[in-house]
């Protein structure tokens, strides 16, 4: 099979990576790295020994598929314009700065039947892959995403930046309609905001709190699956993932709080056999794979085969949707009791335009 020529657009904190795996494909021809910034693009191109243009429309009609990883602010012009011409998109998440133009990139990839990726990057986290695998149908999911200030994706605020991770994950779990969508959040820093706590109702009666803070002294990506087949932790970062399940002797046996009434019952062993005897406690073995080597395979496999990718358009734009259900919400909750919306504990009162953009 022929090499899939390929570009990657702006190579700064994450795109540099997305040159440098694509790059590594046998199959993947690195036609060329664009990036405004000579230096950025340079050092990357000679890195992997392709070249720099600092104009992307140089290379538009000679390749076969590209990575996008620009500013939020710029997904809808330049993934656009590669969609208008029908060569295959895998852009960063978020999809768009807004849930309107991430509509029209939507429309634009099925108008042209042309394949759009976008850069959920912990659907392919090996944590995700594992967890997701054995846990049941959830009934309650609670999950944090903290993070220091990284001094990047400035032009978006914590929902579209960090909080829509979460959004998506819960989104292929849960697999039933949303009913609700409550926020309240506030900015630290000033522009954007930084800190938000969300609720999610689902018709199915399923219920997700998250948690995003990127302005965090540590890190911090887990989330806990509550569900009939018992409850699982997964840490995105460690990739630990244990799940705790109820053994036959705890479902078909007396209860423990009627073992323990027994005459001279041991509740010292009672309690040395919770975990293990009556709960169940299983640790898979999770995989050492690159999360973002994963999902930039898949996208060259998709283009290749013409399959449909693990998070395409449509998937991204669920997430985007409640993510702007989530900021209407936040919005509206009034800190001070005027209009306006939220205001940061530290920071000025962050409008409800620029909250909802």
């Amino acid at each position: 099979m022929s090499q899939l020529r390929v570009a990657v657009v702006g190579v700064g904190a994450l795109g540099r990576h997305h040159a440098r795996i694509l790059a590594g494909f046998d199959d993947v021809d690195l036609v060329a790295v664009a990036d405004t910034s000579a230096e950025n693009g340079q050092k990357v191109a000679e890195l992997h020994e392709t070249r720099w243009i600092e104009s992307y429309a140089e290379v538009i009609d000679h390749i076969d598929a590209v990575s996008i990883a620009v500013p939020t602010f710029l997904h809808r012009r330049v993934a656009g314009e590669f969609l208008e011409r029908g060569i295959p998109v895998l852009v960063e998440k978020p999809l768009a700065g807004n849930l309107g133009d991430a509509q029209e990139l939507v429309d634009l990839a099925a108008a042209q039947q042309t394949l759009l990726q976008v850069g959920h990057v912990e659907r392919f986290n090996p944590a995700t892959q594992a967890a997701w695998a054995e846990c049941g149908a959830p009934k309650y999911i609670r999950g944090e995403r903290l993070s220091p200030y990284a001094f990047r994706s400035m032009d978006i605020g914590v929902v579209h930046d960090l909080m829509i991770h979460d959004i998506d994950l819960v989104l292929s779990l849960v697999k039933s309609p949303l009913k609700h969508a409550n926020g309240l959040g506030f900015s630290i820093l000033g522009e954007q905001e930084d800190v938000v706590q969300a609720r999610l109702t689902f018709e199915n009666g399923c219920v997700a709190d998250l948690t995003a803070n990127r302005v965090n002294p540590t890190a911090s990506r887990a989330m806990q699956v509550w569900s009939t087949a018992g409850c699982m932790n997964v840490d995105f970062n460690s990739r630990h993932v244990v799940s705790y399940s109820p053994s036959n002797a705890l479902r078909f046996g007396k209860p423990l709080p009627e073992r323990a009434r027994q005459p001279g019952a041991d509740i010292d062993q009672l309690k040395r056999d919770l975990f293990g005897t009556f709960i169940e406690v299983n640790e898979p073995t999770i995989s050492d794979a690159d999360a973002l080597t994963g999902e930039l395979r898949s996208f060259v496999d998709c283009v290749q085969a013409g399959e449909t990718p693990l998070v395409d358009g449509h998937a991204a734009l669920a997430a985007m949707d409640v993510a702007d259900q989530i900021l209407n919400s936040v919005a509206d909750h009034q800190w001070d009791g005027h209009a306006g919306g939220a205001v940061g504990p530290f920071g000025p009162s962050t409008g409800v335009d620029e909250l909802a953009a």
